[in-house]
């Protein structure tokens, strides 16, 4: 599992509170701590003590109103040696990008207008070839359904040694075809991020930066049907996935 972080307890808290006022049913209970577990896979890897933010989305918001992003360094260095990105984004609106992969090409819709300091930071990381050649290392075929990548260690904590705010209004849901930011709580996104390719219950605390179109969605999901190498409902995919190149339009 990824490394423990104390601000992302609050999810699981909260999650383990609703379960004493469930019925008894074993078979719900065991269902319910299923999923609890499962949102441990979309810990990510920005510090857990960055600056800045209440969590709930409106430090990226005043920042993406004066038309800046903050990007400040990690407590931990970067998988990767890369360069934070320009705090002035330059894309706008909706665009088409490509996550290459050898799986086969995932082509992507990137929302620079809904999450303007996640996608500058997508295609800062991705114009420095972060991406290139790192494998997505965590899937999940039970409670949820993602596939996460982005981080070129392959074991859940790494990143690109800054993290930036969140960007939410809380109305955010995750069907299949979501492109979203993983993170270790608040106001910690780094450059993991995960692929929805089946709706998916989880509360709004995850910023949504694109979508996939339909084949790409159903590529994922094909992955996905092969399972994991763990047997179980989580672990690394049985069809290994390695990322091979991200480019915009």
């Amino acid at each position: 599992m990824d490394h423990p972080a104390q601000s992302r307890s609050h999810a699981l808290t909260r999650h383990s509170d609703d379960l004493t006022r469930r019925p008894k049913s074993a078979a719900l209970l065991a269902l319910a701590a299923f999923a609890v577990l499962a949102l441990l896979l979309l810990t990510g890897c920005g510090s857990s003590d960055s600056e800045g933010g209440s969590g709930d989305g409106s430090n990226a918001s005043n920042e993406a109103a004066a038309g800046t992003c903050s990007y400040p360094a990690d407590s931990q260095s970067g998988a990767e040696d890369v360069d934070a990105p320009a705090e002035k984004p330059e894309a706008d609106g909706e665009f088409e990008a490509t996550i290459g992969t050898n799986a086969g090409d995932l082509a992507v819709t990137l929302d620079a207008d809904g999450a303007p300091c996640t996608v500058n930071s997508f295609l800062s990381l991705a114009k420095q070839k972060y991406f290139d050649d790192t494998d997505c290392h965590r899937l999940t075929t039970e409670g949820i359904f993602v596939l996460q990548c982005g981080d070129p260690s392959g074991t859940g904590s790494g990143g690109p040694g800054y993290s930036f705010a969140d960007e939410l209004d809380g109305s955010e849901t995750y069907p299949a075809g979501t492109l979203a930011m993983a993170n270790s709580g608040p106001d910690t996104n780094g450059s993991q991020f995960f692929v929805v390719y089946d709706d998916s219950s989880l509360p709004p605390d995850y910023t949504v930066f694109g979508s996939l179109d339909e084949d790409s969605t159903k590529t994922v999901a094909d992955i996905a049907a092969k399972g994991t190498d763990s047997g179980a409902g989580d672990g690394a995919p049985n069809q290994k996935v390695t990322i091979t190149e991200v480019s915009a339009d």
